[in-house]
């Protein structure tokens, strides 16, 4: 295991002790499992972009408007 330090804000820091204590962890478990769900939110080699492709299209059926009022709809407000 690598020993490091690190600055934290007043705050951060109080609320990160406010966390360990309620938890009962020490204060670098708290930072480790803060690191570790970081890590699971940004994998290391994320699916490159070029993988991607534009899914199959569906059928929705029949449209219910006549294309001449297709730009007023979009345009509508769905509020009242």
């Amino acid at each position: 295991m690598t020993r490091t330090q690190i600055q934290l804000p007043d705050e951060l820091y109080r609320d990160l002790k406010r966390l360990a204590e309620a938890q009962e962890w020490t204060l670098a478990e708290t930072l480790r499992r803060g690191a570790e769900l970081l890590l699971r939110s940004y994998p290391r080699d994320p699916e490159p972009a070029s993988t991607w492709q534009l899914p199959e299209p569906v059928a929705l059926g029949n449209f219910v408007a006549p294309v001449s009022d297709w730009r007023r709809l979009a345009n509508e407000d769905d509020a009242p």
